[in-house]
């Protein structure tokens, strides 16, 4: 399960250092195939491959829905199979570098089944303009 935020940085050719903290946690499942997508063009999801493919399932079992057929066309967009170097580097998809602006520094944030990257001066905005409110509060005290 992925959680927390490693700020990192992608090099000049689209490359990102898995933080530690992740890598160790696909080491221990030997992932080194991953699905890099994003469903809005602003950030990075990095899946492992296995897991996109069991959630892609759930989406072809669905794809007549239009809301559906929607995220896969996103998905399908910016998607890209890539595989781990020795350096345990993820190249990220030059359509989705340049639309989510994943140039140096980065946040690679865990989302429990991927792990996320967004531009760390984004994401600092993002997080401004939409704080936590009593409402978001009631609905995590219902879980």
């Amino acid at each position: 399960m992925f959680r927390g935020n490693h700020p990192a940085k992608v090099d000049e050719k689209g490359r990102l250092k898995l933080p530690s903290a992740f890598k160790q946690l696909m080491d221990a499942e030997n992932v080194t195939q991953f699905y890099i997508t994003s469903f809005d063009g602003k950030s990075a999801q990095i899946w492992p491959l296995k897991d996109w493919v069991e959630f892609e399932a759930k989406l072809a079992a669905n794809i007549h829905d239009e809301s559906i057929e929607n995220y896969v066309n996103w998905t399908s967009y910016y998607g890209q199979q890539v595989e781990i170097d020795n350096q345990s580097r993820l190249t990220l998809p030059q359509q989705l570098r340049e639309d989510a602006r994943l140039t140096a520094e980065v946040a690679v944030m865990g989302k429990t089944k991927y792990v996320e990257v967004k531009n760390e001066e984004m994401l600092k905005q993002d997080l401004t303009a939409r704080p936590v409110t009593a409402a978001d509060r009631q609905k995590l005290a219902n879980l």
